[in-house]
């Protein structure tokens, strides 16, 4: 658990394994998914509980939550800025490794009048396994 993560809330047993569980895993799973892989440690825990959860990680600044017009929002573990990139045929979600550019920041303020305190890019193509290359570049 990171300092950050001990100021902001009790971390109980259960966001404990919540958290340990989405940060196994970098495919930005949804509510639902990371239920699933919560049961298999805690089996009594509820959906309605693991929502709970994610969303006082979320509002804590702990792990992100992407809304990217889907039914079911999803989950990165990774509280750090980062950019990500959606399949527009399967929908996966991956982790797009560039650096951000926060001169955006500074051009969208000075063009709005805006105090801006960060932002958004999405990125939409066709991943590599849809495409038939299976080739993922860094």
């Amino acid at each position: 658990m990171t300092d950050k993560e001990k100021k902001i809330m009790r971390l109980t047993s259960q966001r404990k394994v919540i958290l340990e569980e989405l940060r196994k895993v970098t495919s930005h799973p949804t509510a639902t998914e990371i239920y699933d892989m919560v049961r298999e440690k805690l089996p009594r825990i509820s959906l309605g509980t693991v929502y709970r959860n994610l969303e006082l990680l979320s509002n804590s600044e702990v792990i992100h939550k992407l809304d990217f017009g889907e039914a079911q929002k999803r989950f990165d573990g990774n509280p750090d800025p980062h950019y990500h990139i959606t399949c527009s045929k399967c929908g996966r979600v991956d982790d797009i490794h560039i650096p951000l550019h926060r001169e955006l920041e500074g051009k969208a303020a000075d063009y709005s009048g805006y105090e801006i305190h960060g932002h958004h890019v999405e990125f939409h193509g066709i991943c590599p396994k849809c495409n038939g290359t299976n080739v993922t570049r860094h």
